[in-house]
């Protein structure tokens, strides 16, 4: 098996995860995703493997409603990082937290009602590879059990970009003056590949496969997976300028939220989200 871009598994062990999901950008994707789980999850206590799960937000989260959980995690750091949220949640535990990769998950056969594979397919950048994660999920899933896949869109690398030009801005912070960074962008675009070693052309994500949602639903069935329905988590609402202060006031966090499902399954708009997350059965094959 090929490994993920060192820049990126570097930033998940310095912990760049830690309450990402708690403000702006990452508290919209984390209170949508929340919801698409509810209504799609097994009841509980539904054995659930949180792969790739970063250090727990969602597997915490989903143990205290009553879960059997397990989380699965490349990096050493989120995994360690996953006891800490045990303080939030006294009264529950995880059933496991264990370094492993996405593509060798060392459980039985069948062993889950539903899995969780919300980060592997954008930090993995060979197909064959990604493909390899999705058949072990389907291994792993019994015979009705559902797959939640996340995928980073290609068009998130040009439209948070383009929010932030500005003229009046340093010259030297305005990554789309760069032609290397807009080849960069101009090839995501193009086949979905983001080569971004070491973060060396610009800040955020290392090199990375970005998925629109045809080419996600086209990876779900080769890995034996039925059409799935493919959610913009975050809609445009991320775009909406003093996003922290929106989100901390009930009232216009309420109307974000409502934005964010108007777009959620609107084909043509999908990609502006940034995040996707496509819910998908286990195709049962003769």
């Amino acid at each position: 098996m090929k490994t993920i871009d060192n820049a990126v598994l570097a930033g998940y062990n310095a912990g760049i995860e830690k309450d990402r999901l708690r403000s702006g950008i990452g508290l919209i994707e984390f209170e949508r995703t929340k919801e698409i789980l509810l209504e799609n999850l097994p009841k509980a206590p539904a054995v659930v493997y949180d792969i790739g799960g970063a250090y727990g937000e969602y597997a915490w989260w989903l143990a205290s409603l009553g879960y059997e959980v397990h989380l699965f995690d490349l990096s050493e750091t989120n995994i360690a990082m996953s006891a800490e949220l045990a303080k939030e949640y006294p009264s529950v535990g995880l059933a496991a937290a264990e370094v492993c990769d996405a593509r060798s998950i060392p459980r039985p056969d069948r062993s889950a009602d539903a899995v969780l594979l919300m980060g592997p397919l954008y930090s993995i950048t060979e197909y064959e590879e990604r493909i390899l994660a999705l058949k072990e999920s389907r291994r792993l899933l019994k015979d009705d059990g559902v797959l939640f896949s996340a995928a980073l869109t290609p068009y998130s690398v040009l439209v948070s970009r383009l929010a932030v030009y500005r003229k009046d801005e340093a010259k030297k912070r305005r990554e789309l003056d760069d032609p290397k960074i807009l080849s960069a962008i101009e090839r995501a675009l193009a086949n979905g590949c983001y080569i971004n070693p070491d973060k060396k052309l610009a800040t955020g994500i290392g090199s990375s496969h970005l998925h629109t949602a045809k080419a996600l639903r086209e990876e779900l069935a080769m890995g034996g997976f039925d059409t799935p329905a493919v959610h913009g988590v975050m809609g445009g609402a991320w775009l909406a300028p003093n996003l922290d202060e929106l989100l901390a006031d009930k009232e216009t966090k309420s109307v974000l939220m409502k934005t964010v499902r108007m777009l959620d399954t609107h084909e043509e708009i999908i990609g502006l989200s940034g995040h996707m997350l496509a819910v998908s059965r286990k195709a049962i094959r003769e």
